[in-house]
């Protein structure tokens, strides 16, 4: 086995956090703040501020793993590639259209978000397949020169193609490609045949156009990044997290930069469901807060909920069949995560209303929060904290980060407590009980809403923040159980290191299954998992697959992902009954949509993968006041650190603070720490 060093760098809006794997042990953590104006540079630096705390060489670094938020931030500030679309004739405004629903019902005066592809680079060309792959009308390769010409002219960046019925007969898309290839050999060229051979033109327009818009910024983020490691003596090779949780190497995320749009939550949910089933815990709702936003998603039975309905750039981010529109759709695999704007930096405001507000909008690493002296003007959710005595108000991460708490009690003061005329102390819970709010919606999005029940399951809250919030989140849902684990405010670099490389090729197949023979599926799933080995890589008796296929009652909109199986339409009745509460009778026909199958490298480094233990031991445990809302006001806390706890339970008030962040045990809850490091909380 390697005696070499895997290193994961998760960027935040707030901070980055590294990682340092040495075989199956985790053995340094490090955080710092975000560089915004270049985000590589913290992750570097970071790289190497803990290799040196372990005295190690940066030339040991096998492999270095990484979850970014370019593409989210290439969408959300409309900083990405000049996009040009090519498409059949008559279909130039299919972005436009999109589908009826829009996120606000009873709001006439909504405007859809402007399309990536502006409609002065979105062009007919003459060609036609049909729904059963035949050729309506031959490709006019004539009439592309002139489209040709005007993407040159008109200084397109990126270029997406998606013709009608692609995914039945790929062949005047593949055409057009070559054209382009050799007239446009600089332009980031996408195929939606490649990337989401299934029906659905706005769906398959939309993921394509997503990733021609996104695929220049990653791909000069990651070369950036490439060339910054190994500037630094790092020749380790890079890995990128993708939305779906697993691993895959840069040069293919280069390639298909939109499977890394919803990268950066999905490796905190890989590492809690290792830690979950690790300590027993077949059900959690994992709440994952940082210094922007909050994300929370639903391990069932020890497996990680996927979707391929979401969309991106629409202020929450989740995937749902009943608000759509808000956002651009992107229909690959991704981790089923509902994200809101609840984080240490998000803003507090007021509305026209008069009603206090927290997020979306954040203070980010700079200027950061009031509390943090670098210029911060605005009250924020840790300023918030921090007047409430539930943050250390000298210094975070270990000193790293210092705090000025006369800002804190003076933002508050200014911008909230004088506004609702109320104490500093009762301004600052207003603020947390809002906030806790928001996340609740995250928390019902991946539970209620899909017919689960929160009450069923444990809490695992991880992030800088998710540990201050956990258990009035907890206590709001009645949810019995809340799990801190360790290392919880760099979990997602615990995850990334965790995760293993994974690829998954999915393939539109609109057939009903009483028509569907055995050998039929079996040929279809044996091309998808050759189309997977080839872009893994990797010797097959090294790769597990799983195959999945989509299917719906004939006549429904959507469609649900359930494994194949001898007994199909027993699983898919079973999935439909638990997700809308009914299913429909045997005389009721079902039908395929689309078969998909994920390939798995099996990595004994990364499936092994240790407990993540603390590394650093702060200050001796010591006393400060915490205020925990009108009914119990202010009360004399403990401040202990991790390894304080033992096994027997220890009553509140207490807070644990440690290096990578903080828990707040309350008054009438209790704590103790099991046998796996985490910090269990129960009233």
């Amino acid at each position: 086995m390697s005696t070499g060093f895997r290193v994961a760098a998760d960027i935040g809006g707030t901070f980055t956090d590294i990682a340092v794997f040495s075989g199956q042990a985790l053995v340094a953590t490090w955080k710092l703040p975000s560089t915004p104006d270049d985000y590589a540079r913290a992750v570097v630096d970071g790289i190497c501020a803990a290799m040196r705390q372990l005295g190690a060489p940066l030339g040991a670094i096998e492999e270095v793993l990484h979850g970014c938020t370019v593409a989210t931030n290439a969408i959300l500030e409309k900083r990405g590639a000049r996009t040009a679309l090519l498409t059949t004739r008559g279909f130039r405004d299919v972005l436009e259209f999109r589908r009826i629903r829009i996120p606000r019902l009873y709001d006439p005066l909504y405007v859809k978000p402007e399309p990536l592809a502006p409609r002065e680079l979105r062009f007919e060309v003459t060609e036609r397949i049909a729904a059963d792959g035949s050729v309506v009308t031959p490709l006019d390769e004539k009439g592309l020169e002139p489209i040709l010409r005007q993407l040159a002219q008109r200084e397109a960046q990126a270029v997406a193609v998606a013709f009608l019925h692609s995914y039945a007969n790929p062949a005047h898309e593949r055409r057009v490609g070559e054209l382009l290839r050799a007239a446009l050999p600089s332009v980031h060229l996408t195929l939606s045949s490649d990337i989401l051979p299934e029906i659905r033109e706005y769906e398959r327009t939309s993921t394509a156009v997503i990733n021609a818009y996104v695929g220049p910024p990653v791909a000069g983020y990651i070369e950036s990044l490439e060339r910054q490691l190994q500037a630094c003596g790092i020749r380790g090779r890079l890995l990128v997290m993708q939305s779906s949780g697993g691993v895959l190497d840069a040069e293919t995320v280069k390639r298909v930069p939109a499977r890394i749009v919803e990268c950066g939550p999905a490796a905190g949910v890989i590492g809690a469901a290792r830690q979950a089933a690790r300590s027993g815990h077949a059900d959690v709702i994992t709440l994952d807060m940082g210094g922007t936003t909050a994300k929370t998603s639903l391990i069932e039975k020890g497996a990680i909920a996927r979707t391929d309905e979401y969309e991106v750039g629409g202020g929450i981010s989740l995937s749902s069949r009943l608000v759509k529109g808000g956002g651009y759709a992107l229909k690959l695999p991704v981790i089923d995560i509902s994200e809101v704007g609840a984080g240490g930096g998000s803003v507090v405001w007021f509305d026209k209303g008069g009603a206090l507000k927290v997020g979306p909008r954040s203070a980010g690493a700079v200027p950061g929060p009031a509390c943090y002296g670098a210029g911060g003007s605005e009250a924020t959710v840790t300023d918030a904290n921090l007047v409430l005595g539930f943050v250390n108000p000298d210094a975070l991460a270990g000193g790293t980060v210092p705090m000025k708490s006369a800002l804190a009690h003076a933002v508050i003061a200014e911008k909230v407590a004088n506004r609702l005329q109320v104490g500093a102390e009762q301004a600052a819970w207003s603020v947390f009980v809002v906030a806790c709010a928001n996340m609740m919606r995250a928390v019902k999005a991946v539970s209620t809403y899909r017919g689960r029940d929160p009450r069923d399951c444990a809490l695992m809250a991880f992030g800088g923040n998710g540990g201050i919030f956990a258990f009035e989140l907890a206590r709001q849902l009645q949810m019995g159980t809340v799990l801190v684990p360790p290392v919880a405010g760099v979990f997602s670099a615990y995850g990334l290191g965790v995760a293993e490389v994974e690829y998954s090729q999915t393939q539109g197949f609109l057939r009903k299954l009483a028509d569907v023979e055995p050998g039929e599926l079996r040929q279809l799933a044996a091309s998808l998992r050759r189309a997977v080995l080839d872009r893994l890589g990797y010797p097959e008796q090294r790769v597990q697959f799983s195959v999945q296929a989509a299917m719906r009652y004939v006549g429904q909109a959507f469609e649900l992902r359930i494994p194949l199986s001898d007994a199909v339409r027993e699983d898919f009745d079973r999935e439909h009954e638990k997700t809308y509460g009914h299913r429909m009778g045997p005389a009721a026909e079902v039908e395929f949509v689309a078969l998909e199958a994920i390939g798995t490298v099996r990595d004994q480094r990364a499936a092994a993968g240790a407990a993540p233990q603390r590394r650093r031991t702060l200050a001796a445990a010591s006393k400060r006041r915490a205020y925990f809302g009108p009914q119990t006001g202010w009360a004399e806390v403990a401040v202990i650190g991790r390894e304080s706890l033992g096994g027997a339970p220890v009553a509140g008030p207490l807070v644990v603070e440690e290096y990578e962040g903080t828990t707040v045990v309350p008054p009438d809850a209790i704590a103790r720490l099991d046998g796996h490091g985490n910090i269990v909380i129960r009233a």
